[in-house]
């Protein structure tokens, strides 16, 4: 069983009151004071509560999408980053896996969609990552059977799980409640967290000698989603959204390749990127490298460019509230201007850097979202 499946966690749970009651009902038969009793004690308490610990962890793994698998909590996830040398056209998605998802109106691709687990592996940033792909049940219905579709790339925070989008945030869900509600298009999604060389955070950055993680998800992940499914090729197309450190990778690579991306939603985003011991050093000592990937910077010094952001944040419990109602000020001033960006947001009342406060938020940004994407 996952590490992130309801059964471990009701499992984990139901363990846990067992030894509750166990304690409570045997304590009194070692109430002595020889060894026997005493070791009966502290073994009884020990195991209480870890088993106390272990349910709420994994709970909370599951809500926030700490880890994805067993091997990922152990430190033996090896299937991420991987780096070729080269491609072939015919191998930049590998399928691994597919599944249904449960809903209402049957479990066939046709009602409920599909979601392939795949292998990216990017021709030019020589760079491989898994992902998920969800299929919306229209791709596999006749009446839409030579139509491309738009996708939007999901991205998760740093370190984050990919699963986290499907089993926390719930992405291919809400967009298929949407669609069923007339308030969005049917819409691919393409998941996938943006640490491509864990344990480093590359804040989605080409880093001078080392992983071109923004080459890869501009150039190769959306050429081979639109090799291997029928989406379309061109910016319109296409959107990306992401939360927290997926955020600001979002609004950064929509605005610095808006031939790639045509709008970008971040959920709770930076607005630079942020030098850590997970980071290292992202910019090889350039200052102008610095500051080309600082977004406040761009809307000050570079040509605004022709894609639709939207932002959002919460008046209380967010520590980019600021920054954020700064960038919204400073892309309305250029749209004064006439500059060709487009600024939307999304600010509650009170809100946090979590899961609880992004899932408030998943649903109006995908209908916002879908709004600005073309299927053709």
């Amino acid at each position: 069983m996952g590490l992130t499946s309801n059964n471990v966690v009701i499992m984990a749970v139901v363990g846990a009151l067992l030894l509750f009651t166990a304690t409570i009902w045997l304590w009194p038969r070692l109430a002595g004071r020889g060894v026997t009793a005493v070791l009966g004690r502290v073994g009884m308490l020990l195991g209480t509560q870890v088993s106390v610990f272990a349910a709420f962890g994994l709970f909370a793994n599951q809500s926030f999408g700490f880890y994805g698998s067993w091997a990922d909590l152990f430190g033996a996830e090896d299937e991420v980053g991987v780096v070729v040398d080269h491609d072939t056209p015919g191998t930049r998605v590998k399928v691994t896996e597919t599944r249904s998802l449960n809903v209402s109106g049957g479990s066939s691709p046709e009602a409920g969609g599909r979601v392939d687990k795949v292998t990216f592996r990017g021709p030019i940033s020589r760079i491989a990552g898994p992902g998920y792909v969800y299929l919306p049940p229209e791709y596999f219905q006749p009446r839409y059977a030579e139509r491309r579709f738009p996708a939007a790339l999901v991205l998760t925070g740093y370190p984050g799980t990919t699963e986290a989008l499907i089993n926390g945030l719930k992405y291919p869900q809400k967009s298929q409640k949407l669609v069923k509600e007339g308030r969005m298009q049917p819409t691919i999604l393409v998941m996938m967290r943006p640490t491509v060389a864990p344990p480093r955070d590359t804040e989605c950055m080409d880093i001078p000698g080392g992983p071109r993680t923004e080459t890869f998800f501009t150039k190769d992940v959306p050429k081979a989603v639109s090799a291997h499914y029928r989406v379309g090729t061109r910016a319109r197309n296409w959107g990306v959204i992401g939360n927290s450190t997926g955020g600001y990778c979002a609004l950064k690579m929509a605005m610095r390749h808006p031939g790639a991306f045509s709008a970008a939603a971040g959920l709770s985003p930076f607005y630079k990127a942020p030098l850590d011991a997970t980071t290292g050093d992202l910019f090889g000592g350039s200052r102008r490298l610095e500051c080309e990937n600082n977004l406040m910077w761009r809307l000050d010094h570079l040509p605004a460019p022709p894609v639709s952001l939207l932002v959002s944040s919460s008046e209380r419990g967010e520590k980019n509230y600021g920054a954020t109602m700064r960038f919204v000020a400073k892309v309305r001033e250029l749209n004064r201007r006439g500059a060709p960006t487009r600024i939307s947001s999304m600010i509650l009342g009170t809100g946090g850097h979590n899961f609880n406060t992004w899932k408030r938020e998943v649903a109006p940004a995908l209908e916002w979202l879908g709004a600005r994407l073309q299927s053709r």
